[in-house]
């Protein structure tokens, strides 16, 4: 991307050498010769760095670095070079301290500099806030026959930027494919950002995602770039993509067709320099023939289809992920566990309707349950009550109340009922109550099940 660079110099001499020697070395510049001139070009122009002058006639830049630095890196120039004053200015967070006249050779490699510090400074904030939502061992363990046609997909895929759909059910590891996808693509040295499209509401979801400007909305206080924004350069891995409201899907074709962003609020048109990989648990395209989907954003994300199996038919996996997550867990007692013959069995035995999340689940609490046990017996495997409750038919009493119950306890009971029978799967649950998925999740926010996902 080309560096935005603003030049706020009331010199017009030097003003003038200092943008056409920028714009020669390829930055985009602006220049501005008060402050207040400076703070409306701001707004619009978002500059990567500023060339402050110290002094300016409606303005003190000293006095201006405390405010404005944290929004991007600030060069100051002066003519009345002081170590007070440099001391004072690295202090009110200035990225650097020049004195006129500017040495242009040396104004080029401090620009260069500073702009590589404040993408690093942007990298490492970014990594940390998504240290503690992204799995520190992202890998996908198994030597199936699926899995390796599915490794054979995502080398295919990787290299290239195409738009990559992942579809199969809750639990499979739909997002570690969409992890491996950019891990083996040229933009590995960029951000990988997910996005559940489950859990955010219409208004907050479109904010989220392209970003808003100051006074968009009520409590738009000031600009926020969206997770497009921050993706930029990388992957931007939508998971749920059959979840969104229409309008939003009308919005995210643009940008795949395009290329192109607006922020909620915004007048200008964006860039967007990002890789879009989605993952469903529906069948995506029946869904978009009984119009619930857009056809046309359908045939745009689904360019190149990877279908993950669920673990029932991955059976030669079971073990290796059983001591998978023996091996890898994050809580004490950190025990050496074995798996015994006949929790082995009895694990490859079950089908697993939660899959890979439910199996990790029923591993890590026989760690639990077996103490101070070295091997996990089959009685430490919470499955046998998961597999009578997935028979055919529930108990007749399953339903009984103390007194008379109202319709709405009857709701809340079913559901939870189900949701036990299912393991939290909300596609099958929304398929017995014949309702879509979306519906499902809000009784299930309403009822309180939230945690039984």
């Amino acid at each position: 991307m080309t560096p935005r660079i603003l030049v706020v110099e009331d010199d017009a001499v030097l003003h003038q050498l200092l943008v056409t020697q920028l714009q020669r070395l390829g930055m985009s510049v602006r220049g501005a010769f008060r402050w207040a001139e400076a703070e409306q070009i701001i707004e619009e122009f978002e500059p990567d760095l500023l060339l402050l002058d110290v002094r300016l006639p409606d303005a003190d830049g000293l006095e201006l670095l405390p405010r404005i630095s944290s929004h991007q890196p600030v060069i100051l120039l002066t003519a009345y070079a002081s170590v007070q004053n440099a001391v004072r200015a690295v202090k009110a967070g200035a990225a650097e301290y020049l004195v006129k006249p500017v040495n242009l050779d040396e104004l080029e490699l401090v620009i260069r500099r500073v702009l590589e510090n404040a993408a690093l400074r942007r990298e490492n904030q970014f990594l940390k806030s998504r240290m503690a939502q992204v799995p520190s061992r992202s890998v996908m363990v198994g030597q199936s026959a699926g899995l390796g046609e599915v490794n054979q997909l995502i080398d295919a895929v990787a290299p290239s930027d195409m738009t990559v759909l992942i579809q199969g059910e809750s639990g499979v590891g739909k997002e570690l494919v969409a992890q491996a996808i950019h891990a083996r693509s040229q933009r590995s040295g960029g951000n990988f950002v997910a996005v559940d499209c489950c859990t955010l509401q219409k208004h907050l979801f479109e904010s989220e995602l392209f970003g808003h400007e100051k006074g968009a909305f009520t409590g738009a206080e000031r600009l926020k770039k969206g997770l497009i924004e921050s993706a930029e350069g990388g992957t931007l891995f939508l998971d749920e993509i059959g979840e969104i409201e229409p309008s939003i899907q009308a919005k995210l074709l643009r940008v795949l067709e395009t290329g192109r962003f607006r922020r909620v609020g915004g007048t200008k048109d964006r860039d967007a320099n990002v890789r879009i990989v989605a993952a469903t648990n529906r069948d995506l395209a029946a869904f978009s023939r009984d119009g619930g989907f857009r056809s046309d954003l359908y045939y745009r994300l689904s360019a190149f289809l990877i279908t993950v199996p669920p673990l029932r038919q991955r059976r030669a996996d079971i073990p290796l992920l059983a001591r998978h997550f023996i091996q890898n867990h994050d809580f004490a007692p950190r025990i050496e566990k074995l798996l015994s013959a006949a929790a082995e069995s009895a694990l490859a035995a079950y089908d697993w309707p939660g899959n890979i999340r439910e199996m990790k689940n029923v591993v890590e609490r026989a760690i639990i349950l077996s103490g101070a046990e070295i091997a996990i017996e089959p009685r430490h495997l919470a499955i046998s009550a998961s597999a009578e409750l997935d028979q055919p038919g529930l108990a007749e009493d399953a339903l009984d109340f103390a007194s008379e119950p109202s319709l709405e306890d009857i709701k809340r009971n079913y559901l939870g009922m189900l949701l036990k029978r299912y393991d939290g799967h909300r596609g099958k649950v929304a398929r017995v109550l014949g309702i879509s998925e979306r519906n499902t999740y809000r009784l299930i926010r309403k009822f309180g099940y939230a945690e039984s996902e």
